[in-house]
């Protein structure tokens, strides 16, 4: 009976990760993308996830993004902000470039991550975060240099939000850095 379930185990797992990989492709990329106009500071607009629980408005510990920075040989740095209660640490995540223009990977404690800055006018940016780690992880953010939302761009984010169905999330922004420990 085990022997019998277990080829069925194996086409379940492969038409999962077929159907996890054609998501991914369906998830378009900024033409002619130029990695050094989006460095600077971000704001986060809109977040939504795939799993509901990683964005989680009653998680006391918080995570946002605060500035792109990018290297000499192409790499991309993600300046993050951990805040919560009693913690307050900033993270740098940097992702390498890949073959395809505005796509990027690397990799985290556990696991690895994708990146694929979606749209952009360098003012305003969707940007598409995959997660692979025991599971695979899904995340979009609305970003913007100031705090106005512009509808063109909120309409365009929540398309996708809508196709790739995804859970909405609380948004939040820390403007700096960790005050020094007491």
């Amino acid at each position: 009976m085990a022997l019998e379930k277990g080829p069925l185990l194996l086409l379940a797992l492969g038409l999962g990760l077929a159907g996890a990989q054609k998501a991914l492709e369906e998830v378009p990329v900024q033409p002619d993308f130029d990695a050094q106009k989006v460095e600077g500071r971000w704001l986060t607009l809109q977040l939504a996830a795939s799993h509901a629980n990683l964005v989680s408005p009653a998680d006391p510990l918080r995570l946002a993004l605060h500035s792109i920075q990018t290297r000499d040989g192409g790499d991309v740095d993600f300046v993050l902000f951990w805040k919560g209660e009693g913690v307050c640490k900033e993270a740098n995540i940097t992702v390498h470039p890949t073959q395809l223009q505005g796509q990027y990977q690397g990799s985290f404690e556990g696991g690895s991550m994708h990146v694929r800055f979606v749209s952009t006018d360098y003012s305003n940016l969707i940007l598409y975060v995959r997660f692979e780690d025991d599971e695979i992880t899904s995340l979009w953010v609305l970003l913007a240099r100031r705090m106005q939302e512009d509808p063109k761009w909120v309409g365009r984010y929540l398309e996708y939000v809508e196709k790739f169905h995804l859970q909405k999330a609380a948004v939040f922004n820390i403007d700096g850095p960790c005050p020094p420990p007491r």
